[in-house]
């Protein structure tokens, strides 16, 4: 499946120029400030709005195209759509609701699609009430149920978490993740939240003043020292896919394993071989020359020293390459130069935490403690 998106549109005092494109099943990141654009983008790509110029494409299918004269109507795209209100009938049930969803499809869900849609976000308890006996978590699970419904081939959520308090947040963020790993359709996610953009997006897009300035694998982008100021990021992190290797059952412990190396943390719910997610603070990662000894910190990895950037006030920001992963550091200018620190330099990570997200939508974020 592929999505490719060129759009140029004019508002008075903005224009927005976005050129990227989307492959395979996993979840895209539109990520960028407010005003940015994110929201125009993704209504040309539903059909919501007419760009000035461009072309879009859904999986091989031109949808639009200026220069063609083909402007395909929003019901005829295959794509669902779940915006930042969940915008539900609220004279039906959530059963109704659902149902109307259903209908949308030119190839309706089997009694069987319908009943995994449910249970896969946890709303089947839901469908005799109304929107208006709903949390705000739980009107967005129906609205997310509905758009799944019509069968879509592309899936845009239009922040779907900004207007929810962090409880209502925490309730929905699993069944996102679940969806991002079980739907198999590619989703669209705007977003100007950059935790949640780490915890969930497999690729970002950073859109900046209207132009898409960044795009890639979310763990390459957000480890680019040069973006920090347009992710909006006051430090930087690293994410990383790591793997449960074993159990230590006694110790309360998890061994993960990730091109890089191996990493201990508090125990993780989930068996061998299962996929995390790591994010880990540029400032819980310390720096030595040799394996030091006599410390707590239990975890220790080996790098080379790719990039050093000055950071804000007597800061810079360190970038590693350990294995095939980009790890950060943020030391201070002077430990640098007393390390003699530079490109090529081999030394030696020493991680104080490290935060740990089940990649199967199974658990809310955990923080886990690495020493």
């Amino acid at each position: 499946m592929t999505l490719s998106a060129t759009i140029n549109h004019r508002f008075p005092g903005f224009r927005l120029e976005m050129d990227f494109e989307v492959s395979g099943t996993g979840l895209t990141a539109l990520f960028g400030p407010s005003g940015s654009g994110k929201t125009t983008c993704i209504n040309a790509i539903s059909g919501l709005l007419r760009p000035d110029q461009g072309r879009i494409v859904i999986n091989d299918r031109p949808v639009f195209d200026r220069a063609e004269g083909l402007n395909l109507p929003a019901r005829r795209r295959r794509v669902g759509h779940v915006f930042q209100d969940a915008r539900l009938f609220p004279h039906l049930t959530v059963a109704r609701n659902l149902d109307f969803g259903a209908r949308r499809s030119s190839n309706p869900p089997s009694a069987a699609e319908r009943a995994r849609v449910i249970e896969m976000l946890g709303i089947g308890h839901l469908l005799e009430r109304r929107p208006a006996t709903l949390s705000g978590g739980e009107r967005q699970r129906v609205a997310l149920g509905r758009a799944l419904l019509t069968k879509p081939q592309l899936l845009l959520l239009d922040e779907p978490m900004a207007a929810l308090d962090q409880a209502r947040k925490a309730e929905i963020l699993p069944h996102l993740e679940r969806l991002r790993d079980e739907a198999r359709i590619p989703i669209v996610f705007v977003s100007h939240a950059l935790d949640d953009v780490a915890r969930l997006a497999d690729d970002i897009v950073v859109v900046n003043d209207g132009r898409a300035v960044a795009t890639g694998p979310v763990d390459e982008v957000l480890s680019r020292t040069d973006l920090l100021g347009l992710t909006g990021q006051s430090e930087p992190m690293s994410v990383i896919t790591a793997e449960i290797l074993r159990h230590d059952v006694e110790g309360g412990l998890s061994e993960l394993g990730f091109n890089g190396g191996k990493l201990w943390v508090a125990r993780v719910d989930g068996a061998q071989g299962d996929a995390v997610r790591l994010r880990i603070a540029a400032r819980d990662v310390m720096l030595a020359l040799e394996p030091p000894q006599g410390i707590s910190a239990t975890n220790q990895i080996a790098g080379r020293v790719a990039e050093i950037r000055s950071g804000p006030g007597p800061y810079c920001d360190i970038r590693l390459i350990c294995g095939g992963s980009a790890l950060l550091a943020r030391i201070t200018r002077r430990s640098a130069e007393r390390l003699g620190l530079g490109p090529g330099r081999e030394v030696i990570a020493v991680i104080k935490s490290v935060s740990v997200n089940r990649r199967a939508g199974q658990g809310p974020a955990l923080n886990r403690p690495a020493g």
